[in-house]
């Protein structure tokens, strides 16, 4: 005997496809500049702490020998260790002061600090 109706053919059709395919696309495309976003801070949070490490390490320099140094490795002994893929530099202004800058590898801002005593701002 003849089947009027024919078997269903199982699997999704094209109409369904592209559907998931927009929905996952909206997703992403609200998803990737939030975690862009998050990203950055998360950088610029390591810059801030590096340079608040690098200060109390210039001051523990300073009380002992009197005098800031541009030089980032000698505050290693001082307990300063920067973090991955950030970079930590000073300059020193006159005998008194300095002024350290943290920039990041992956990010985009530079942060500052002039010191002794001075507060964290970004370029």
């Amino acid at each position: 005997m003849l089947n009027k109706f024919p078997e269903k053919e199982k699997g999704f059709s094209l109409i369904e496809l592209m559907i998931v395919v927009a929905i996952i696309g909206i997703l992403a495309a609200i998803a990737i500049p939030q975690f862009s976003a998050y990203r950055q801070r998360g950088f610029n949070a390591a810059m801030q702490s590096d340079l608040r490490n690098a200060a109390t390490a210039q001051e523990a320099f300073y009380s002992d020998s009197q005098t800031y140094t541009t030089d980032t490795t000698l505050l290693a002994s001082r307990g300063f260790t920067p973090s991955a893929n950030v970079t930590v530099t000073a300059t020193q202004a006159d005998p008194n002061s300095y002024v350290m800058n943290a920039t990041s590898a992956a990010g985009v801002s530079t942060w500052y600090l002039s010191g002794p005593g001075g507060t964290i701002n970004s370029h």
